[in-house]
């Protein structure tokens, strides 16, 4: 037998933002809205997965935009409550084919409460466009 809980809203007893959850061994405990991607998005320079400097399934993210070669500008809706967060980010496809297999990195910087910069490098050491996708986890302001 299953069961199934419909709601529209979760709310803490206690405080309404106050929702903990146990860990699988039931150890841990975690408050439910830090375990959330607060924004996510992808982008593609060049056009190998979706129409060239083209922003794809997005969430809490206002723009994205190509700010030179292998670096994006990231833009969220609804700010972060301080530069302490953590933007995940990763570079796929590239100039040196859709599916290289050459080593490559990307990073975040110049954070701000509502923006950060992504690049995207390669083996060879310089930046080079390509489809990058992004994580955002934190707390909103």
């Amino acid at each position: 037998m299953s069961s199934k809980i419909l709601v529209d809203e979760l709310a803490g007893k206690t405080a309404a933002g106050n929702i903990t959850v146990t860990s699988e061994g039931g150890s841990a405990t975690m408050q439910l809205q830090q375990g959330l991607a607060k924004a996510f998005g992808s982008f593609d320079q060049r056009g190998d997965k979706i129409a060239a400097n083209t922003a794809g399934d997005t969430f809490n993210i206002s723009s994205i935009s190509d700010t030179g070669a292998g670096f994006i500008s990231t833009s969220l809706t609804n700010s972060m409550s301080s530069t302490e967060y953590s933007s995940v980010s990763n570079i796929h496809y590239s100039a040196l084919g859709a599916d290289s297999i050459y080593a490559r990195f990307s990073a975040s910087s110049a954070y701000t409460s509502s923006s950060f910069t992504t690049v995207g490098v390669y083996v060879n050491g310089t930046a080079q466009d390509g489809y990058f996708t992004l994580n955002v986890h934190g707390d909103l302001a």
